[in-house]
């Protein structure tokens, strides 16, 4: 069968350093970072003391007060973030055939902190079990999908993806997919993850995932650096609005970018290390362009998983080089997550949707908090250290990583590339 052409026309972001679209992209390209103490709850016996929170964010802004105290944070990110986007996308909701539009959201953990209170309240009480009638929908991690076609009366297909720090993408390749194979014209795709918790923090603390810079937070974050030890906890929610192409040009609607492509694959190594190769990240990679009909030398950038870990940053690299070859040097490399810090299962959302604008605008977010080079990270490649470059972006890919060794790429280019 012929696969139909699916395109971007809605975007959506609530991020650590900005909290819609255009903030977080004025955030991006000048390089500032989200990293703070945490405000949330007592740090003091925390061997990490910060991370990447929202600001100034109260959901009750954007949600009525009864219905925000059903959700649980992670979910209130999501309704807000997927509100932007459909109004980004001006459609005439009386005209939209509701049963042709879909919701794939992704979300590695879900609703963790109304877990982690619904257990603390359970243990300081008498030990009789009275638990909040919404702890249940509250923390399970399709409810935010849900709350969105709820919301909009969007009857296609619904479910929630969850691999981890890939969640995301992977609900992007399928939204894609569920298009391009006719079972629906427009799907609401995206992530969003709250785990800026005492849960959250103690249990990447345990595992020595984190960075414990606490003197210098905004400096935490430091992908392909020599001085990494680890990544950022950040917070928030991207959305994007997925439509097939014919459809979107007979309402006139405005298009961002085109999906080219989708990859997966699983490193089939370590529960939480990557393989010492990057040979799952050339997968996916290989994969994706595979998908999109592409060669290596179409792309002209990579917004990387580049977490700020000491493994993993390495193992990356030399799957980009062995993917891309000599066509390496010529790409515009970078890490979002220097500034965002690490989204988890939303992490795939917001950085593609800084790859979209990267190819809108011509230009290419920095990774910032570069200081040193590392003698096993080849330093002729471009990561456009500290500071955005001016280029013409045609073809972006985005990667995403996640404990258990999924892998997750998403290809966008320009429109009639």
């Amino acid at each position: 069968m012929k696969l139909r052409r699916v395109v971007v026309t809605g975007l959506g972001a609530l991020t650590p350093i900005g909290n819609n679209v255009q903030e977080y992209w004025d955030g991006l390209i000048n390089g500032v970072s989200g990293a703070a103490p945490i405000t949330y709850f007592d740090t003091t016996h925390f061997k990490t003391k910060f991370a990447c929170e929202l600001k100034n964010f109260n959901a009750e802004d954007f949600i009525d007060r009864k219905e925000a105290r059903k959700m649980d944070r992670y979910a209130q990110y999501a309704i807000v973030s997927s509100d932007e986007a459909v109004k980004d996308a001006k459609f005439d909701l009386d005209k939209l055939d509701k049963d042709r539009v879909g919701v794939i959201w992704g979300s590695g953990i879900g609703g963790l902190e109304t877990f982690q209170q619904e257990v603390m309240d359970f243990t300081r009480g008498s030990g009789v079990p009275k638990f909040n009638p919404f702890f249940i929908p509250k923390m399970i991690a399709d409810i935010a999908g849900g709350h969105i076609s709820i919301k909009y009366g969007f009857r296609g297909p619904n479910f929630t993806t969850v691999s981890a720090c890939a969640s995301s993408t992977n609900a992007l390749i399928d939204a894609f997919n569920y298009i391009r194979l006719n079972h629906a014209d427009v799907m609401v795709t995206g992530g969003s993850e709250a785990a800026v918790t005492i849960a959250g923090m103690g249990g990447f603390n345990a595992m020595h995932a984190l960075s414990t810079r606490n003197d210098d937070p905004k400096t935490a974050s430091r992908p392909m650096d020599k001085d990494r030890e680890g990544f950022v906890l950040g917070e928030g929610a991207g959305a994007l609005i997925l439509e097939e192409y014919e459809h979107a040009i007979a309402r006139g609607a405005t298009i961002y970018c085109e999906i080219g492509g989708g990859g997966m694959s699983a490193d089939a190594h370590h529960i939480t290390a990557p393989h010492p190769e990057g040979l799952g990240a050339k997968n996916v990679m290989l994969n994706c362009l595979r998908d999109a009909g592409l060669r290596p030398e179409d792309v002209d950038g990579v917004n990387m998983h580049g977490t700020s870990t000491p493994l993993g940053d390495i193992a990356e690299s030399k799957a980009i080089q062995h993917v891309f070859g000599e066509h390496a040097y010529k790409l515009n490399l970078n890490s979002t997550k220097s500034m965002t810090g690490h989204l988890l299962g939303a992490a795939g959302a917001i950085e593609t949707i800084a790859s979209i604008l990267s190819i809108k605008y011509g230009i290419v977010p920095p990774t910032i908090n570069h200081f040193t080079d590392d003698e096993n990270i080849d330093p002729k490649l471009n990561f456009t250290f500290n500071k955005a470059q001016k280029r013409d972006m045609n073809v972006v890919m985005s990667n995403t990583f996640g404990f258990g060794g999924h892998n997750a790429c998403v290809l966008v280019k320009k429109l009639d590339l």
